[in-house]
């Protein structure tokens, strides 16, 4: 069977830091879709066209539009585009997905202040799903938000904050456990490159 193209994705990693421990926000994706059903993931999804012209209030620091833009997988793209493009997909996923906005609402639509963000992490899913995704995972505090409290949606069925040890209790996805790692390093001070996930001739291979 043809192996299906990765399609251009990003994920928001929320961090709520006003209790004893830090707190992720995390969702139940729907038992009625066909990736990962049940799955508790962070919010996002895949790229959109209108994510290339979305408005901002600030944008990414220089360091991270710089990572994000070396990600580019094909030639022909912009990366310059392209890494504003997935932050602003990972925002509008997250106001979709569960109600919290990064910036502000003006008019109905995001203003995003993409100067909190950080990227963590990158995986590409394996060629045998049926739906693919080259995903970048970024991260914010949640000071960051307009609001604090989350709505369900219909993506996610369930929507709620949690310490780091009780994310881990959760029906996860192998690699939303494997960044869950990530982030508790960055969580403690730990200084490290971003990893990159993908698979070779059928197996995991991971790069720093």
């Amino acid at each position: 069977m043809p192996v299906a193209r990765p399609k251009d994705a990003a994920t928001l990693i929320l961090v709520r830091r006003d209790g004893p421990a830090p707190r992720i926000l995390m969702g139940r994706r729907s038992g009625g879709h066909d990736f990962m059903p049940d799955k508790w993931v962070f919010p996002g999804g895949r790229i959109d066209r209108t994510d290339y012209r979305a408005p901002i209030m600030r944008d990414l620091r220089p360091d991270v539009a710089g990572e994000l833009a070396s990600s580019a997988r094909l030639k022909r793209q912009d990366g310059a585009r392209l890494a504003r493009a997935l932050a602003l997909t990972a925002v509008r996923e997250t106001f979709e997905e569960t109600g919290l906005v990064i910036g502000r609402l003006s008019g109905g639509r995001i203003e995003a202040d993409l100067a909190g963000l950080s990227y963590v992490a990158r995986a590409i899913t394996p060629p045998a799903r049926h739906k693919r995704f080259d995903a970048r995972f970024l991260m914010a505090d949640a000071e960051h938000l307009a609001s604090l409290e989350p709505t369900d949606s219909r993506e996610l069925g369930e929507v709620a904050w949690f310490p780091l040890e009780d994310c881990r209790a959760l029906d996860l996805p192998t690699i939303t456990r494997a960044v869950l790692d990530v982030i508790e390093r960055r969580l403690a001070g730990g200084d490290m490159p971003v990893p990159f996930w993908r698979w070779t001739r059928g197996t995991p291979d991971s790069a720093l």
